[in-house]
């Protein structure tokens, strides 16, 4: 059976991921990134930045960043949101890129740090499309450079179901609801969110139908590929706050340097 390709589904998600988002993950990760990318000497690449969610705070706060995404409605909507005017002598105004991490367009050696938040290397469906993103990292990133990378571990615990209302609000003017169903192939460790939105204006009802596949690997798993890729993993955290990694976690946080 052929494997979607994860980077399917994005273009249709990008009106519906600051609502969502808003309500489930927010800003609660935005520190913690924000003190990793500071740390770096250099400029920064954050994998996946989609509407900016991450890389615009990074922004403000001085982070000279790079954020690259293959959705271009992600993208539009990262670029509406650059302010106009610097809002403090210290804020940077990050560059997006459209392009694909599996063949990142970078001269090598160009950044001093990667970022790769809230769980985008899993939506690389297939084992060679991991490889092959975290070979382009390490062609890009300067020797002594920072890695990090945010797994989201429950993924595959999710109970398979269909048709389960979500989310429901308002936004920009709208009723929305999220009927998702969840469907698993645990032999390719691949989990597929069927999302339906439901938009509602007035008298007229809209749907958007699309999928979103993830792939999980273990925290071992991980650190392996990066070991191939010429990373070291030192230092594995459990939340944002930088407490030790468990498997129970609520997030699994590798931190890694190019050797």
């Amino acid at each position: 059976m052929r494997i979607r390709e994860g980077w399917r589904g994005w273009d249709e998600y990008a009106r519906f991921y600051d609502w969502e988002n808003a309500q489930t993950v927010g800003r609660r990760d935005v520190p913690f990134w924000r003190r990793v990318a500071s740390a770096a000497r250099g400029r920064v690449l954050e994998l996946g930045c989609g509407t900016g969610r991450v890389s615009l705070p990074l922004a403000r706060a001085g982070v000279d960043l790079v954020g690259i995404d293959r959705s271009a409605p992600m993208l539009a909507r990262a670029r509406r949101r650059v302010p106009k005017r610097i809002p403090n002598p210290k804020s940077r105004i990050p560059l997006f890129v459209r392009g694909d991490i599996r063949a990142l367009p970078f001269r090598a050696r160009s950044f001093a740090a990667v970022i790769a938040p809230y769980g985008v290397l899993q939506s690389l469906t297939r084992p060679r499309d991991l490889t092959s993103a975290l070979a382009s990292v390490a062609r890009i990133v300067e020797p002594g450079g920072t890695f990090g990378i945010d797994l989201v571990p429950d993924v595959p615990r999710w109970k398979e179901y269909r048709n389960r209302v979500q989310l429901h609000g308002r936004a920009g003017g709208a009723e929305i609801t999220l009927v998702e169903s969840v469907a698993h192939d645990r032999q390719r460790r691949l989990t597929t969110f069927g999302q339906r939105y439901v938009e509602r204006r007035g008298r007229r009802t809209r749907e958007h139908r699309f999928d979103l596949t993830f792939r999980t690997l273990s925290v071992q798993a991980m650190t392996k590929q990066l070991k191939h890729a010429g990373f070291e993993a030192h230092t594995v955290l459990g939340d944002y706050e930088g407490r030790p990694w468990d498997e129970r976690a609520d997030v699994w946080i590798i931190l890694a340097r190019r050797e």
